[in-house]
C-alpha cells in the first residue's frame, strides 16, 4: 500500500565549475521524484541539531540522504542495498536521536 502523504520534489543541477575533465556533460541535470517525508521540515530540523558547519551543508545532506534513501527503499529487496541496510538503519536511529 502506498503512503497517502507523498510530497513532491523537482532538482535542477547545473555545473557552475569544470575541473578540465573535458567529457561531454550537459548543461543541466532535472529531477523529479517523491518522497514520505517534507525535506523542508528535516532541513529545518536538522539546523537545530547543528550537525555540520554550515546551513548549506545541512541542505546538502538533507537533500542527498532523502534521494538517496528513498531508491533505497523501493528496492529494499535488491542485493545492492542487502549488506548496507542494517548499517543505514542503525545511521538512521542515530541521527534521529541526536
Amino acid at each position: 500500500m502506498k503512503p497517502t502523504n507523498i510530497y513532491k520534489y523537482h532538482i535542477s543541477l547545473r555545473m557552475t565549475e569544470d575541473k578540465g575533465s573535458h567529457t561531454e556533460i550537459p548543461s543541466s541535470i532535472e529531477v523529479d521524484f517523491d518522497n514520505h517525508d517534507n525535506i523542508y521540515h528535516i532541513i529545518e530540523k536538522l539546523k537545530e541539531k547543528e550537525p555540520f558547519n554550515s546551513e548549506e551543508e545541512v541542505r546538502q545532506f538533507a537533500i542527498g540522504l532523502k534521494m538517496f534513501s528513498g531508491i533505497m527503499l523501493k528496492h529494499k529487496d535488491s542485493e545492492l542495498f542487502k549488506d548496507f541496510q542494517p548499517a543505514f538503519i542503525a545511521f538512521m536511529k542515530k541521527l534521529k536521536g541526536r
